[in-house]
């Protein structure tokens, strides 16, 4: 069971308060609410090493807890190594669209002057029209433009918490669907990637509580979500254009400029992402491995 689990979550509930000092890595902020690089540590030798590790993964597990989003840089890991990583948090998500490199579960990421798009251009959240939408997703960047292609991350506790009572009351057990057939149908045809007969689609609520930390978190995007169930369409629209400007606030957000073999490791329970496609012609790839989750409550 992965130390990440809903079972484990009770001892991260200290995170309000003032955290313990690290022992085995170094955890640098970006902001005060979102993002911090990690230092003293090296993945490859992590996954197959013993005791020390253990320790080691134990804190990371909890850096990742505290800061939503973590990053790695000068990592040299191999495609068996990013893969063993993401198996510390749990098992592995497939992804119902994407090309692959070799293994279902390691996601090619691949963007030059002839592509027609880049992957995660808009604000969302990994594949949340899963019944059981990812934990989390450990994105290994090998090859980078010399200049921009950065990775905008942003905090759904913040989020949630900086909404009005009033606008948390109305939102509290209201549901909206998530759908992938719009966003998948076609993505990835410049791959040869064939489309599949269906895409997932499914019912969260829009206010979820993590099940690790407790707290609540804003769960509603501008790439899967369609409509708030059980009100008026226009109403829906309304309130969904307001909680996507709301969440894209930059007061919630963190930046990450990338550089080879960087690897950053976002919760997606309770954040949002957004990839800058301003590198062209340059070229940015890399390899995604994704951890399943559980069903939002």
């Amino acid at each position: 069971m992965s130390s990440l689990s809903g079972k484990q979550g009770p001892r991260y509930r200290h995170l309000a308060g003032e955290a313990e000092p690290y022992e085995t890595i170094a955890v640098e902020k970006l902001t005060p609410i979102i993002g911090a690089e990690i230092s003293g540590v090296d993945l490859a030798r992590l996954v197959d090493d013993g005791a020390r590790s253990n320790r080691q993964m134990d804190e990371i597990h909890r850096a990742l807890a505290e800061n939503l989003v973590i990053f790695f840089r000068d990592q040299q890991i191999t495609p068996a190594q990013h893969l063993a990583f993401g198996r510390k948090f749990g098992e592995l998500h497939v992804h119902p669209a994407a090309p692959n490199e070799g293994d279902p579960a390691l996601m090619r990421i691949y963007a030059d002057k002839d592509s027609p798009r880049a992957n995660g251009e808009g604000w969302h959240s990994d594949v949340s029209c899963d019944l059981e939408p990812p934990m989390g997703s450990i994105l290994h960047i090998k090859q980078c433009p010399p200049h921009g292609g950065d990775t905008l991350f942003a905090n759904m506790y913040a989020a949630y918490e900086a909404l009005s009572d009033r606008m948390k009351a109305y939102l509290d057990g209201l549901t909206a669907l998530h759908d992938g057939e719009q966003v998948y149908r076609g993505l990835y045809a410049n791959y040869g990637e064939a489309d599949r007969p269906s895409y997932p689609r499914a019912e969260h609520p829009i206010l979820r509580t993590h099940p690790v930390t407790g707290r609540k978190a804003l769960f509603v995007n501008r790439g899967f979500t369609r409509f708030i169930v059980g009100i008026p369409r226009d109403e829906s629209d309304a309130v969904l254009g307001y909680l996507y400007q709301h969440a894209e606030n930059p007061l919630f957000q963190c930046r990450f400029r990338w550089s080879e073999n960087a690897i950053a490791f976002w919760d997606n329970r309770c954040t949002q992402h957004r990839a800058m496609w301003d590198y062209w012609p340059h070229t940015r790839s890399g390899t995604r491995v994704t951890v399943k989750g559980e069903r939002p409550v």
